[in-house]
C-alpha cells in the first residue's frame, strides 16, 4: 500500500518483533532496484529490478510499472536477460533496448516487438524526439595496437605494441576501438545507413569505462546531437580531465564544441523543454577529478552562458529540468547524506544566482537518483544505510517523501534494523568532524562489542547514507561490530574547502581525523577497546596500510581492499595521471618528496605489527596488481599473520556473484580469526 514515509533525525531502530539478522546470501537476494520514466499522462512509473542468482553466478532485470499515485505494481518483462534505454513513446508506448536491439511494447507491457536487427548490436540507443531517427554509440577501429594490425602475416601472433601513453584504462588494455556516437533514419524499424558523427577521430563518446547514454542526446527538435567527449590522445588524455560538450547538426552535419575555453570536466548535458538553454555539469580546474561541481547554462541562440552556482559551497550532482523549465533540480551531498535541491531560475536564467537555490529535501537518508517529474511530484530513488533503494515520490513543494516501491520489504520485515547515530567529533586541528556510528540489531549498551573503523575511498567520495552491496554497514554490525564511519577531510557535504582538503595531505590530517573518530568512540563503556579493526578499500585501503605504521597499538586487526602502499610504483602502473598529480605529484619532482616519505605506506613498514588481510583484483588497473601483491609478501616476511585475497577477474570492485560471497565469507572468517 501507499504510504507516508516519515522523517526522523535518528535512523530506524531494531524491530522489536524481528529474529533474522543480515548475511552476505541475503543481501545479494535483494531486488536492486532503478527507476525508468513516467509515462505520458503523468500516471505511471516505469521501473526496472535486478536480481542476482548466486547459483548462476548471473543477473536478471525485468521492467515493472506502478501507478504514480501507489498501489499495485505489475511486471510488464520477463524475457531472460536486461531490458535497458528505457523511453516513454507517443501512442502509450514504451521503447527499451535488449540484447542490444531496440524494442517497443505497449504501456502494460503487451505487443512486444523487436524494432532493430542491426548486425553487431546497438549500444545506449535513443530514439529522437520526432521519432524519425535513432541515435546509438558502437565501437569503431581507429588504432593499430595487435601485433596482426602491423603484420598481417603474422595472424596468430599475441602482442600488443604501444608509442603513447593510456594504453589501459579501468580493467581493459587498450586494444584500438574507440566508442562513437552514430545516427541513422529510423522508419518503423527500418534503420537507414549509419552515419559516424565522430568519424576517424580516436575519441570515446561515451566517455569510458563508466559514460552511457547520458553522454549523448537529442535536442527537443531531434535537429542536433550533443555529445560529450574529452578528445585528447595519449599522454595527454592521461594527464588530462577536459571533457566538452559538443553540439552536432545533422543538417549540416558540423560539429561546434559548447564549452570551449572550459578546462575542466564537463558533463551530464540537458536540454529545457523548449530547447532554447542547455545546462550541464562542469568542473573549473583541468586534472582535478574532484573539483567543485558547478550547474552552468548556455543560451544556445546567443552563445552567452553562466555558472549560476559559483557562489554555493557545495558541488552538484544528477542534474535535471523541471517539465515547465522554470527550475533545475540537482542533488547534492549535505553533512554525510545527499539530498535534492533545486534552483529557480530568473527570467532570464543567465542572470540566475546561488542565492536562488533552495534544499527541497532533508533527513538521514540520501536521494540518489532522479526519475522523473509529473505536475508537483518528483520520482527519485533513495537510500539509507538500513535500505536499499527503493522508489519513493517528493512534493515538490513541501518536500515530503512517500515510498512507492517496497520491493525488499518482505526481507526487511524479518530481519533486525541498526540504529545509526550522527556523532561530531573534535579533531586534532579542532574542527568538529561528522561521524556514523552504526550499531548492531540487538545493541546492548551495558555490553562491550568489537568495533570497525571504515575508511572511505575516492579519496573525496562522500560518505553519506549509501547502501552498498560489499561495503555494507547493516551486514557489518548485523555480525555483532559496532562500525564507524568518520567524514573525514577530502569529503564532499562540508564544503569546498573540506572537501579539497587532502590533496596533496593524503597521510596527514585524514589519518589523524581516522584516529580521532575511533578514539572518541572507543571512550564509550559498550566499546571493547581491546578489539578494535581498521578496514577499508582504495584510498580506504591505503589508508588501512598508513595505520598499520602509525597506530601505536590502537588495533588488533586490519582489511585493506585495493589499497595504495606504495606511492612510487603506484605512480608508474596507475592509469589516470590526472589524479596522482593532482593528489600526490611526479616521484621525480623535488616538491613533492615529502609526501613520497611521510605518505608512503611503504615507508613505515618497520612499525607493521598487526594481523592484516590484503584484498587485491587481478585486472585493476588504478591500483595495480603490484600494490596488494607487495603488501602481503612485506607482512609474510616479517612473520606478520596476514592473507592474500587475490580475484584475477575482478578490477578495483568485486562484481560477479559469487565472488562477492567469497569476499564477505573472508572478510568476516578474517575479523572472527583476529578480533
Amino acid at each position: 500500500m501507499f504510504k507516508p514515509f516519515l522523517l526522523t533525525g535518528l535512523l530506524i531502530t531494531t524491530m522489536a518483533t524481528a529474529q533474522d539478522k543480515m548475511t552476505p546470501e541475503l543481501l545479494w537476494q535483494l531486488g536492486r532496484v532503478s527507476g525508468e520514466a513516467v509515462t505520458a499522462d503523468g500516471k505511471t512509473v516505469i521501473y526496472g529490478v535486478s536480481q542476482y542468482n548466486i547459483a548462476d553466478n548471473k543477473s536478471e532485470k525485468n521492467l515493472f510499472a506502478i501507478p504514480l499515485s501507489g498501489g499495485t505494481a505489475r511486471q510488464i518483462t520477463q524475457a531472460p536477460g536486461a531490458e535497458g534505454d528505457v523511453a516513454v513513446l507517443p501512442g502509450k508506448k514504451i521503447g527499451y533496448s535488449y540484447k542490444q536491439q531496440w524494442w517497443e511494447m505497449n504501456e502494460d507491457g503487451s505487443g512486444a516487438v523487436q524494432k532493430t536487427n542491426v548486425e553487431g548490436g546497438l549500444q545506449n540507443i535513443r530514439r529522437s524526439p520526432d521519432g524519425k531517427y535513432i541515435l546509438f554509440s558502437k565501437e569503431v577501429k581507429i588504432k593499430k595496437v595487435a601485433g596482426a594490425d602491423f603484420y598481417p602475416d603474422l595472424p596468430k601472433s599475441n602482442v600488443q605494441i604501444y608509442d603513447n601513453l593510456n594504453y589501459r584504462h579501468w580493467d581493459t588494455w587498450e586494444d584500438g576501438n574507440f566508442q562513437h556516437v552514430f545516427y541513422a533514419t529510423y522508419d518503423n524499424g527500418q534503420v537507414g545507413t549509419p552515419v559516424d558523427i565522430m568519424e576517424g577521430e580516436a575519441f570515446d563518446s561515451p566517455q569510458m569505462p563508466f559514460g552511457g547514454a547520458e553522454d549523448m542526446i537529442w535536442s527537443p527538435d531531434g535537429k542536433r546531437i550533443i555529445y560529450v567527449s574529452k578528445k585528447k590522445y595519449g599522454k595527454e588524455y592521461a594527464l588530462s580531465t577536459n571533457t566538452d560538450i559538443y553540439e552536432y547538426d545533422l543538417s549540416s552535419r558540423t560539429t561546434r564544441n559548447l564549452s570551449e575555453g572550459m578546462m575542466g570536466y564537463d558533463v551530464a548535458p540537458a536540454f529545457s523543454a523548449d530547447g532554447k538553454y542547455l545546462a550541464w555539469l562542469s568542473m573549473a580546474r583541468d586534472g582535478f577529478e574532484a573539483d567543485k561541481n558547478d550547474v552552468v547554462i548556455l543560451n544556445l541562440a546567443t552563445g552567452a552562458k553562466t555558472n549560476i552556482t559559483k557562489g554555493w559551497d557545495g558541488t552538484a550532482s544528477a542534474i535535471s529540468w523541471s517539465n515547465d523549465g522554470k527550475r533545475i533540480f540537482f542533488l547534492a551531498v549535505i553533512k554525510g547524506t545527499e539530498q535534492l535541491l533545486e534552483i529557480t531560475l530568473q527570467k532570464d536564467p543567465l542572470q540566475t544566482t546561488a542565492k536562488h537555490i533552495r534544499q527541497i529535501t532533508n533527513g538521514d537518508f540520501d536521494i540518489t537518483g532522479i526519475v522523473a517529474q509529473a505536475g508537483n511530484t518528483l520520482v527519485v530513488t533513495r537510500t539509507d544505510m538500513n535500505h536499499a533503494a527503493e522508489l519513493f515520490t517528493i512534493n515538490l513543494p513541501k518536500g515530503n517523501l512517500q515510498e512507492l516501491t517496497t520491493v525488499n520489504k518482505a526481507t526487511y520485515d524479518k530481519i533486525g534494523m541498526c540504529k545509526v547515530e550522527k556523532r561530531w567529533v573534535k579533531t586534532t586541528d579542532g574542527k568538529d568532524m561528522l561521524t556514523w556510528v552504526i550499531f548492531p540489531p540487538d545493541f546492548d549498551p551495558n555490553k562491550k562489542y568489537p568495533t570497525l573503523l571504515y575508511c572511505q575511498g575516492g579519496p573525496q567520495s562522500a560518505l553519506s547514507q549509501f547502501y552498498s552491496y560489499r561495503w555494507n554497514f547493516q551486514l557489518m554490525a548485523s555480525q555483532g561490530y559496532i562500525v564507524v564511519a568518520p567524514n573525514r577531510r577530502g569529503m564532499p557535504g562540508h564544503g569546498v574547502e573540506w572537501n579539497a582538503a587532502i590533496s596533496k595531505d593524503w597521510g596527514g590530517q585524514p589519518i589523524r581525523d581516522y584516529l580521532s573518530a575511533i578514539d572518541d568512540v572507543s571512550k564509550e563503556n559498550y566499546v571493547d577497546k581491546s578489539r578494535l579493526g581498521a578496514v577499508g578499500a582504495s584510498y580506504g585501503g591505503y589508508s588501512v596500510y598508513m595505520l598499520a605504521g602509525v597506530h601505536e597499538n590502537r588495533f588488533k586487526t586490519f582489511i585493506a581492499h585495493d589499497g595504495l602502499f606504495d606511492l612510487k610504483s603506484w605512480y608508474g602502473t596507475t592509469e589516470e595521471l590526472w589524479f596522482a598529480n593532482w593528489d600526490i605529484g611526479a616521484y621525480w619532482d623535488p616538491a613533492n618528496a615529502n609526501a613520497y616519505k611521510q605518505f608512503n605506506p611503504s615507508e613505515l613498514v618497520a612499525k607493521w605489527n598487526t594481523p592484516i588481510l590484503i584484498i587485491q583484483g587481478g585486472i585493476d588497473f588504478r591500483v595495480g596488481i603490484e600494490q596488494g601483491l607487495q603488501a602481503f609478501q612485506l607482512a609474510q616476511l616479517k612473520g606478520i599473520k596476514s592473507k592474500l585475497l587475490y580475484f584475477p577477474e575482478e578490477n578495483h570492485w568485486v562484481l560477479k556473484a559469487q565472488n562477492a560471497q567469497v569476499w564477505q565469507r573472508e572478510f568476516f572468517n578474517w575479523l572472527k580469526e583476529t578480533l
